[in-house]
């Protein structure tokens, strides 16, 4: 058998790749690489589906076991954990008692690993899991073939995301079948981080499982410790400010604003992404079985929301409650846009649309907007909120808590009308994704709720509901208010009166609700109290 040991005349920065080992769960582009690796004399060694997808397409595979002298055993779980494999990946080539010792017990040279893992952290998100599921889903030859092969980087060339293939392929036509070090420790260095992502998944789902059998019954406790190995999925252009560094990484499930797809426009920037994202989880707020929400965002907070029964409705709703601020915004909507809805909306400039889809009339009247970000999302729920501050994270659960007109407390003589109380949980909803504090005018018109006025991000509660009543456009006369947190004094809720709203909802709970009760009696405005606070702080 011949050495692999580099000859004198040839670099030492570069190694041929002369017998590449592949076993892939995904594969994208797999026949393609395979194929340009065959085109350069490389001999293909594969296992189970992947040497089949292979040999689909006319490529001559070598079946590990041939490679080995040993079966697939015991259902796939004992296929690559060989000294066959880890001989042939991790022997160092400019090692003679390494090169000899292989020699010796007929071990061929393994030069490229190209391995992606089980899909674990998909299975265990899926509903009712079984247990066993879970743990048949841990992947152990795989991991074991990538750390062999990164740790031995100066001879073996490890491939763990189908990303690298094109630019591998054109490597080697270009260097004659070699790939050179600095590629080969780009690889290493990524493989690595695949396999700690990978393990952290596995803890962090194993951790929260609280009877190892039948269904994976999952704990809903805050975990022990926070592992955060999402890989980059790109580098933005810049942060909330050009002088800021960017970037967006993935948590694998492929759900959410991070793995959403864009269909058009210009590249999605940090302030988009956040904007999508808080634009997303408000129309999620609304069951998009029973109406269509929109809602149009500016700087993560809501500058008019709107129901209807189509999204040209409710898109129209919503801009009429702020038309001036909705330029250069973010819409969503918890519905497929169609054509109609999408001819209206390319009357004003915006940023990014969110949906969970476009119509074909959709696409095609949007096309002539060639900068406007159409993104399609599958609705993901995030568990918990994760903030960076100096010297660690603060965790939390997601605010996902919902309140029904039964669970509301009458606190006032006056109990709100039919159509007030359905203006109130309208406007609760809303007000849940402004930022603190915040007060929300809001009506119920046509059937559908309707934002009036909305006063974000105030220091005093009196000035937000001064600044929401300001910022209306449509009339306050006979509007509802949501205020996410209680009101320390009556001046608030008299503000609110004054404005023109004639019922309110709140959390209640100040050491003064007797006055601020006593203050909503005078004035005749109907008030219930949720129990929940809503607080929004960034």
């Amino acid at each position: 058998m011949t050495s692999h040991s580099a000859p004198a005349s040839v670099s030492v920065d570069l190694r041929p790749v002369r017998r590449a080992l592949l076993s892939v769960t995904d594969k994208t582009g797999l026949q393609e690489f395979a194929q340009a690796l065959a085109s350069h004399g490389v001999e293909l060694v594969s296992t189970g589906g992947t040497a089949k997808a292979l040999r689909d397409v006319g490529l001559t595979v070598k079946d590990i076991s041939e490679l080995t002298g040993f079966p697939e055993m015991l259902d796939g779980r004992v296929k690559t954990l060989h000294p066959k494999v880890h001989g042939g990946i991790l022997h160092m080539r400019g090692n003679p008692e390494h090169v000899a010792a292989v020699q010796s017990h007929g071990i061929e040279p393994i030069d490229m690993v190209v391995v992606n893992l089980y899909a674990f952290e998909k299975t265990a998100q899926k509903p009712e899991v079984a247990f066993a599921d879970v743990i048949e889903n841990i992947d152990i030859g795989g991991p074991s073939m990538v750390r062999s092969a990164a740790k031995n980087f100066e001879d073996v060339a490890i491939v763990t995301s189908t990303v690298d293939y094109a630019g591998l392929a054109e490597e080697l036509a270009g260097r004659g079948g070699s790939l050179s070090r600095a590629t080969r420790w780009r690889l290493a260095k990524k493989a690595f981080a695949v396999t700690a992502a990978y393990d952290a998944g596995i803890a962090t789902a194993l951790e929260a499982i609280e009877t190892p059998a039948g269904p994976a019954v999952f704990s809903n406790e805050l975990p022990q410790a926070i592992r955060i190995i999402d890989p980059l999925a790109q580098t933005l252009r810049y942060g909330e400010n050009p002088h800021q560094r960017a970037a967006l990484y993935v948590d694998g499930s492929g759900k959410g604003v991070a793995a959403a797809v864009q269909l058009q426009g210009k590249e999605l920037s940090y302030n988009n992404l956040v904007d999508l994202d808080a634009c997303w989880e408000l129309v999620s707020e609304f069951d998009a079985g029973a109406e269509v929400a929109v809602a149009i965002i500016k700087h993560t907070n809501p500058c008019g929301a709107s129901t209807g029964v189509t999204v040209l409705e409710a898109y129209r709703r919503a801009l009429e409650a702020d038309p001036i601020s909705a330029f250069g915004g973010v819409i969503g909507v918890n519905r497929e846009v169609d054509g109609e809805a999408a001819e209206e909306i390319a009357k004003l400039f915006v940023e990014a649309i969110v949906a969970p889809g476009f119509t074909k009339e959709a696409l095609e009247r949007f096309a002539a907007k060639k900068n406007l970000r159409l993104v399609k999302i599958t609705s993901a729920e995030t568990p918990r909120v994760i903030k960076q501050v100096s010297g660690g994270l603060l965790v939390q659960d997601a605010d996902r808590l919902r309140i029904t007109e039964a669970e509301l407390k009458l606190v006032t003589e006056r109990k709100p009308t039919p159509e007030e109380m359905r203006a109130l949980l309208f406007a609760w909803k809303v007000c849940k994704f402004v930022k603190s504090n915040a007060i929300v005018y809001a009506r119920y018109s046509e059937g559908h709720g309707q934002t009036v006025g909305i006063g974000a991000g105030q220091m005093s509660r009196v000035d937000a509901a001064k600044f929401g009543a300001m910022k209306a456009v449509l009339p306050l006369k006979g509007t509802v208010a949501a205020s996410d947190a209680f009101f320390p004094f009556p001046d608030g809720l008299e503000t609110i009166a004054e404005a023109g709203a004639t019922a309110v909802i709140q959390p209640g709970g100040s050491v003064k609700d007797a006055d601020v009760i006593a203050a909503a009696d005078r004035l005749g405005v109907a008030m219930v109290f949720t129990g929940v606070r809503h607080f929004r702080h960034g």
